[in-house]
């Protein structure tokens, strides 16, 4: 439906400006947008001119056809209307494959389809705003404009849905992360290349300090492995021919090429190989926060959640085949616990299935993907089976979380890899003294840093729980005269590992305290003449305000109670 929108949109467009040129016009998780390269530039007032037209197109029913053409009658179809993006558009499409158009009235549009039966279909729809977007998604090519809007079945939902996309905006990571000082991308840098501002550094230590804790008490090692590589270990891995166009240009070293490395696997690999393994050493689980530096077109890079340089929490497994059921269900256990513990409580999983093209035993495909339903059964998690959506290497999980205004993402990832093993010749001494390939299963919880410090901040709305926050607790002097007791107290919570500043400003109680809020600051204590002389705090939370003047011992167990949230 809601692609089916975006042609009725074009179709609106083309009838108020004839002159557009029209590029792509998908659907998205919570809409649509179509990219036009026009005369007109359009801006919020023409939205009510183009919902008009709309209306009309759906009020007429036309149907959507499916009309099929040879490449021929494709290219002079599309060269009569000087539908230049289009033609190139046609030309992607490999030889061999059917060229179709879909036609409403007397628009058509080379599309892949599908589309509900008529316009009629498509009940209730709004524009929500226009964007600049280079065609392609890259820099050099001209910028188009992005109109992008929201289809549903009644106004009812069109209404909740703006009212998500609204509190989305509101929360939008990149405004926030401005507003609080916890990150930039700057471009005398280069884009998608992200600084860590100290705010956001506090916050990033925790996630790590935590996350380190947790693997070392499941049974993973860390491991710190280079930043770049030999161009053999990718021709062996298969990066160079497969992935290339993702990897940075190659540097000469002595010699020899050497590649920044897009991925840590083959490096976890090395470590593994490193010497000679048995059965009873397996299972080894080797996990690493490494840094990697991937390709991505400057036009689809997006604040945290779409950058080149990132830094993966991933892990790698490698198990004997009888024991990795066991393995993948405490896998996807320990996923989950993780998960939680950064308050999400909504997750689903994806099942992806071996494809008609694979490498691997169909014996060890078939112990891998039963491995995979059984933990996500005995955890209780409900879970969709993507028959055949498997990459050619192995079955996998995608664990998915729902945020706090319901939007989904994806996380975590548990994925067999039976291609590795092969071009690495990894092996284990068995029990019976010979030689066997183990398996090997990647993965990542968060995702990337990056991308899931983005997520927590739209999650939280910047205001982060107390064991996240950068800045869990500022004292407050009411005037000067308290400040040497207050930095003593700053003192004496920074010595207690309390993450702490004190508002130096000459200004009223009131300001500073309107300060700390915006701020999102989850404890103040405030300090004032008759605090000092009963040897108390005032203590205001974000959320709960004025809790009283209480002893520094009991402010310090509910701070203590706080952290565990």
């Amino acid at each position: 439906m809601r692609h089916s929108a975006a042609h009725i949109m074009a179709y609106a467009v083309g009838q108020l400006w004839p002159d557009v040129k029209f590029d792509i016009g998908p659907a998205t998780d919570d809409g649509f947008y179509y990219d036009f390269d026009m005369a007109h530039h359009l801006s919020a007032e023409d939205f009510p001119a183009i919902e008009k037209k709309m209306a009309e197109i759906t009020a007429a029913d036309y149907p959507f056809e499916r009309v099929e053409m040879t490449r021929p009658e494709a290219e002079a179809f599309l060269k009569a209307r000087g539908q230049t993006y289009k033609l190139e558009r046609l030309a992607d499409i490999p030889e061999g494959e059917a060229i179709t158009f879909y036609r409403c009235g007397d628009y058509y549009d080379l599309c892949r389809g599908p589309h509900v039966p008529s316009t009629g279909c498509v009940k209730a729809f709004k524009l929500m705003s226009v964007a600049g977007s280079y065609y392609r998604g890259d820099e050099k090519n001209p910028m188009l404009q992005r109109l992008y809007g929201i289809a549903a079945e009644s106004q009812e939902q069109i209404d909740a849905l703006v009212t998500q996309l609204e509190e989305a905006q509101k929360r939008d990571h990149r405004r926030l992360g401005k507003e609080l000082d916890l990150f930039s991308v700057e471009e005398d840098v280069g884009p998608g290349l992200v600084h860590w501002h100290p705010k956001g550094a506090r916050i990033r230590i925790a996630i790590e300090d935590y996350w380190r804790r947790e693997h070392f008490r499941a049974g993973y090692e860390m491991v710190f492995t280079p930043h770049i590589g030999r161009a053999g270990l990718w021709e062996t891995s298969g990066h160079l021919g497969f992935y290339k166009e993702n990897m940075y240009s190659s540097m000469d070293i002595d010699g020899q090429a050497y590649y920044v490395k897009p991925m840590n696997c083959p490096f976890h690999i090395q470590v593994y190989k490193s010497q000679s393994r048995s059965y009873r050493d397996l299972p080894i689980r080797y996990a690493e926060l490494g840094t990697v530096y991937r390709y991505e077109k400057s036009g689809v890079l997006h604040g945290l959640l779409r950058v080149r340089g990132f830094t993966q929490d991933d892990a790698h497994i490698f198990c004997a085949p009888d024991k990795i059921e066991d393995e993948i269900r405490y896998t996807v256990e320990f996923a989950l616990r993780i998960l939680r513990r950064f308050g999400f409580r909504e997750i689903a999983a994806y099942l992806s299935t071996r494809p008609a093209k694979a490498v691997g035993a169909p014996e060890r495909w078939e112990q891998a993907t039963r491995s995979l339903e059984n933990a996500l059964r005995a955890e209780g998690i409900d879970y969709k089976v993507d028959e055949g959506g498997g990459a050619f290497y192995g079955p996998k999980i995608d664990l998915k979380i729902k945020d706090a205004i319901g939007r989904e993402w994806q996380l975590g990832t548990i994925q067999f890899d039976f291609n590795l093993p092969e071009r690495f010749d990894l092996s284990y001494i068995g029990q019976d003294g010979k030689p066997h390939q183990p398996y090997m299963v990647h993965r990542a919880l968060l995702g990337s840093i990056e991308r899931f410090f983005g997520i927590l901040i739209e999650q939280y709305a910047g205001a982060f729980p107390c064991w996240l926050a950068p800045e869990q607790v500022r004292v407050i002097p009411i005037t000067d005269a308290q400040l040497d007791a207050a930095k003593e107290l700053e003192a004496r919570l920074r010595s207690m590992d309390v993450r702490v500043t004190t508002d130096t400003h000459a200004d009223k109680l009131g300001a500073k305290i309107r300060r700390a809020q915006g701020d999102k600051v989850p404890f103040m204590l405030i300090l004032g003449r008759k605090e000092l002389e009963n040897q108390q705090v005032a203590v205001r939370t974000r959320d709960a305000g004025d809790k009283g003047a209480m002893s520094f011992e009991d402010f310090f167990a509910l701070y203590q109670e706080a952290l565990k949230d």
